[in-house]
Parts: structure tokens; C-alpha cells; sequence
């Protein structure tokens, strides 16, 4: 049964629970009617978002052993689960007036619901996509991307017509349903499963069969040093992108003398190139490799961080921005396939769970060093150029990790030198 699902469809699955989840990054809309209703803090309020990151990243480290062990659609079902009662729930913190019940449901219960739900359809959507692991991550991944772009203004329609309780109510039962029925058709395909097309290509001679560097379970991953070479790879990348998304507008203002309406403009944009560099870079690594796009990542990075504080044209810097922007979404869609490529697919969930867990640190790092330099240097050259040399650093990991993947490489095809003897 599970041969004659349409794997585009899968896609089309992945991408309706990413788009559900994503609605995360929108946030910041509920941030000033809560501040006006309820005269809490923006500190009080923000903290609500980081709770719900963190819970991402723990949940998905936790939890990635479950959608190995019951498969994508049960995983899913229980990712759904949590999303709508984490944001239904919230409207009932609201209606009770209790911040710690919004902790709670949007932080706790809405971040376990997002990492199942984050790592469930990525893991499942590798292995229908053999030829393509890059477009299909990307496809899922960009869902995630988007979604704020879709579901900011909704949102505020929604507090203007139905209050802020209202909308959490409606929100939950909309993102359990588009949640719940997407993850019934997720299936892993059958054993030894290959496309047709990809297939005949393969029996023919005209493509070579991607082979993996090596097959391994999560707890084995852990223990090899090329794990940890992603995991700071992907932290450093996601630090200092948060950083920026969390800074943009004043600091867009304070450099390139912006008007507060041009900079919030911007900030809108950046959304659509996270987006777009989510697919566009993770369907470019089919064709240049995983190794270097990370690489590439990079190197753009540096360049771009080390000349941002001197841009004050106000075009060239949002260009800059918007390239920072494709690097830092693009980071998170090719890690899946990253992953597929030096572990395999055996235990792809529960690795790029624990990979996960550089986002929760970073989402926690990122805007708390971006403001602590700000305030303590007066300037945000400072931060711009910190970040600049942790890119450095990023470079020379992107470098390091192929000395890894080389070892590999000749210890596979010596084995298979042997096999033939």
C-alpha cells in the first residue's frame, strides 16, 4: 500500500504541518494587544516565544526516538495534538488573564508540538526523495519559512474582530485539523523503494546511486565527531541570523539612517527570503553537494557582516540583509539532508533532533548577545563584527568536516575493494 502513495503529495503533507507550526515565528503580533490588555512587559510577553523555541529544541531531541520507533503518522497525530491544544489553550490563559497558563500552553505544550511536529515529516520526506533530498527538505522547511508571511495578517484581522482569545480558539482548532489530516497520509515508503523514473536512470547507467557515508542509530551519531561539527555549524548560523531578525529594524535605522516605516517594511521582506532561500539553496545542494553549500554559507557571511556596519545606502543594506536572510534559512533546510548524507536515513528523525538542539541554544544566545553588546558599546558595529569572526570560525569547521567525510569515504571504498576481491 504504502509504494502506491504519490510522494509529491507527501510533500504537499509536510508542507501543510510546516506551514501549521511555523504560524510561531508570527508571534510578534500578539505582543503589543497583550502588552495593552493586560500591562505586561515586553520582556514578560517575549519570554513566551523563547519558551516555546526552547521547548522545540528539547522536544525534538527527546522525541526523535519516538517518530523512529511509531513511524510519521502517529508521530504526527501526537505533534497535532499538542499544537492545537498548546494554542487553544492560550486563549484560555487569556481569558483567565494568567501569563504562566500562556507559558504553559504556548510555550510548553504549543514547543512540544512544534519539534514532533518540526522533525516528523523532514525524516519521512528524505526517504521519498532519494535523487532530490535537498529540494524535498527544502519544500517542508520552506513551509515553515512562510508561514508567518501568511499568517501575520490573518492574525491581526482576527484580534480586530474576535479579540485576542478568540483567536487563539480559532487558530488551534484550524492548525489541529490541517495538522491532523496532513500527518495521516505520511508513510515511510517500502524497503528498497526507488522512484521510477530515478530507477530506470539507475538500471541504465545514466546516474550513480547516492550512497551514504555510513548507517547509523542517533546514539552512535552522537559519538562521532562530524556530529558535532553540524551542530556548531547550525548554531553559529542560526545565533547570528535570530540575532539580525531580532535587531533588523532599529538597528536597519541606526546605520543606514532608515525611517522607522522603511525599516518595518524590511522586516516584512525578510520573511519572504528566508522562505525563498529555504528552497532555493536546499535544491542547490542536490547539484554542488552539502560540503559546499555550508561552505558557501559562509563565506558570503563573512563578507557580508564585515561590510554591513559600512553600508549607510539604505538599498544596498537591505540587499545584504536579504542575502544574510537566504543563508540563514537556507542553513535550516539542508541540514536534513546534511544528516541523510554522513548517518543515512535509519535514524535521520532522531539525529536531526539532537542536531536541534543548537536552535534552542541559539534561539536563546542570539538576540541576548546581540543586546548585550548593543547596550554595552553604545553601537551595533560591535555585534556585527563579533558575528563576522563566529563566521570565521563557522568557515573553518565547513572545512574541517570534509577531512571527516574523506576518511569515510576511502574506508568505503576500500571495503567495497575488498568485497570485490
Amino acid at each position: 500500500m504504502q509504494t502506491h502513495k504519490n510522494r509529491w503529495l507527501i510533500a504537499a503533507a509536510a508542507v501543510g504541518i510546516h506551514i501549521s507550526i511555523g504560524s510561531v515565528y508570527a508571534w510578534s503580533v500578539f505582543t503589543k494587544p497583550l502588552m495593552n490588555q493586560f500591562n505586561w512587559g515586553l520582556q514578560e510577553v517575549s519570554l513566551t516565544f523563547s519558551i516555546a523555541i526552547l521547548f522545540l529544541g528539547l522536544s525534538a531531541a527527546f522525541l526523535g526516538h519516538y517518530v523512529e520507533r511509531h513511524g510519521p503518522r502517529k508521530a504526527g497525530t501526537l505533534a497535532s495534538i499538542f499544537f492545537g491544544l498548546g494554542i487553544a489553550g492560550s486563549g484560555l490563559a487569556v481569558s483567565l488573564e494568567s501569563i504562566y497558563l500562556l507559558y504553559l500552553f504556548y510555550g510548553v505544550l504549543g514547543g512540544i508540538g512544534l519539534g514532533v511536529g518540526y522533525i516528523t515529516p523532514v525524516s519521512t520526506l528524505v526517504k521519498w526523495f532519494p535523487d532530490r533530498r535537498g529540494l524535498a527538505t527544502g519544500l517542508a522547511i520552506m513551509g515553515f519559512g512562510f508561514a508567518s508571511l501568511i499568517s501575520s495578517p490573518i492574525m491581526a484581522r482576527l484580534i480586530d474582530s474576535v479579540g485576542i482569545a478568540g483567536t487563539f480558539y480559532i487558530l488551534g482548532a484550524v492548525y489541529f485539523l490541517l495538522m491532523f489530516g496532513s500527518s495521516q497520509y505520511l508513510a515511510p515508503p517500502a524497503e528498497g523503494w526507488l522512484p521510477a523514473g530515478y530507477k530506470a536512470k539507475l538500471d541504465a547507467g545514466q546516474k550513480k546511486p547516492v550512497t551514504d557515508l555510513s548507517q547509523l542509530t542517533a546514539n552512535e551519531a552522537v559519538k562521532t565527531l562530524r556530529f558535532y561539527w553540524l551542530w556548531l555549524m547550525l548554531f553559529i548560523n542560526v545565533t547570528c541570523g535570530i540575532a539580525v531578525i531580532s535587531v533588523a529594524s532599529p538597528m536597519a535605522q541606526e546605520i543606514a539612517g532608515m525611517t522607522p516605516l522603511a525599516a518595518a517594511t524590511m522586516v516584512g521582506l525578510m520573511g519572504l527570503f528566508n522562505g525563498l532561500g529555504r528552497i532555493g539553496w536546499a535544491s542547490l545542494s542536490d547539484y554542488i553537494g552539502r560540503p559546499n553549500t555550508y561552505t558557501a554559507f559562509f563565506i558570503i557571511q563573512v563578507i557580508a557582516f564585515f561590510l554591513l556596519p559600512t553600508v549607510t545606502q539604505a538599498l544596498l543594506f537591505q540587499l545584504i540583509v536579504f542575502l544574510i536572510l537566504t543563508c540563514y534559512g537556507g542553513g535550516f533546510a539542508s541540514i536534513p539532508a546534511y544528516i541523510g548524507d554522513l548517518f543515512g536515513t535509519k535514524q535521520l528523525g532522531a539525529i536531526h533532533g539532537y542536531i536541534l538542539t543548537a536552535w534552542a541554544a541559539a534561539g536563546l544566545a542570539g538576540p541576548i548577545l546581540a543586546s548585550w553588546v548593543r547596550e554595552t558599546t553604545n553601537s551595533y558595529t560591535a555585534t556585527l563584527y563579533i558575528f563576522a569572526g563566529m563566521f570565521v570560525i563557522a568557515l573553518i569547521v565547513s572545512l574541517l568536516i570534509r577531512l571527516d567525510i574523506r576518511k569515510l569515504q576511502a574506508i568505503n571504498e576500500q571495503r567495497q575493494m575488498d568485497l570485490a576481491g
